[in-house]
């Protein structure tokens, strides 16, 4: 090979890595410290035009190791099945797309009933994806719905719902939100324990945390139940001048999460695992993006 033509490959793919924001060996010594961590992101997040497949294939590219999809979508079921196996990309889990309209905490019967219906065609779907958790929003506690009834009305529908998840081998993941339930992760333990069954832990969204608490100390509490986790940021500076969702407006890195401490206290109770974006998508460059600087947190 011509050695100028060769050196001129190598300074170019030199280059290519330095625009990425992170070298070879970084990428290297981050996914040896830390090989069981997997990255993923929410499918709404993918802002560009094509088939499934060629999104599928984008994110393969960008650098993600998977997807969440949510749960009942319009996706064909036998695309999204053949977009997974031609790229390699694991739908890691699956996001109950009812469980905010039809909560599990509605004081009518019926509507706790889709509920659950919901819940269960998200178990079944997720086991045909080959992903491994569902996650759900438990109750939302408002007005007309008190405190101790979105926690026994809940409790009382998951509960229909476990003989399923462990039949299909699909973990039922409770996240945590702006729902005023479930606000302390001394709470959330109690409530995940009671059902008494192995079916049931949680999808720590990290950036849901900031705004009350410190994630550091919710994943020191809640342990081996932490299922999964939701990668994103939050600014109190934003939340204090524009309002409170403004708060998630910024990039990973740029708010309040102290992710060397959020590393910490994972590698201290033993995670390894699937951590997904859930922040503002796009394109190809925004997505890779999103990829390095989640890169940056799992090697913090």
């Amino acid at each position: 090979m011509n050695s100028t033509f060769a050196r001129r490959n190598f300074l170019r793919a030199g280059a290519t890595l330095a625009a990425l924001g992170m070298t070879r060996t970084q990428q290297q010594a981050a996914a040896k410290k830390r090989p069981g961590m997997k990255k993923a992101l929410m499918f709404g997040m993918v802002k560009t035009e094509g088939t499934l497949l060629e999104k599928f294939r984008m994110l393969r590219e960008v650098g993600y190791d998977g997807v969440e999809l949510d749960s009942p979508s319009n996706l064909d079921k036998n695309e999204v099945l053949r977009a997974r196996d031609a790229t390699g990309l694991k739908i890691c889990g699956v996001v109950d797309s009812v469980h905010w309209n039809q909560t599990l905490s509605d004081p009518d019967p019926a509507v706790r009933a889709a509920g659950l219906e919901g819940l269960r065609t998200a178990l079944r779907e997720c086991k045909l994806y080959g992903g491994t958790s569902v996650l759900l929003v438990p109750a939302v506690v408002k007005k007309d719905v008190s405190y101790a009834d979105a926690y026994s009305r809940s409790q009382a529908e998951i509960r229909k719902a476990l003989p399923l998840a462990e039949d299909s081998g699909i973990k039922i993941a409770v996240e945590n939100v702006w729902n005023q339930f479930l606000l302390s992760p001394l709470e959330a333990v109690r409530y995940i324990e009671e059902f008494r069954s192995p079916w049931i832990g949680w999808h720590l969204d990290i950036g849901n945390l900031i705004t009350y608490g410190w994630p550091e100390h919710w994943i020191r509490i809640l342990g081996k139940r932490i299922l999964k986790l939701h990668i994103k940021e939050f600014s109190r500076q934003k939340r204090d001048n524009e309002g409170p969702r403004a708060g998630f407006k910024v990039n990973l890195w740029e708010g309040d999460c102290d992710w060397p401490a959020v590393m910490k206290a994972l590698d201290e109770v033993g995670f390894q695992g699937w951590g997904s974006a859930e922040l503002e998508g796009g394109g190809p460059e925004r997505l890779r993006d999103i990829a390095q600087r989640m890169d940056r947190i799992f090697e913090a």
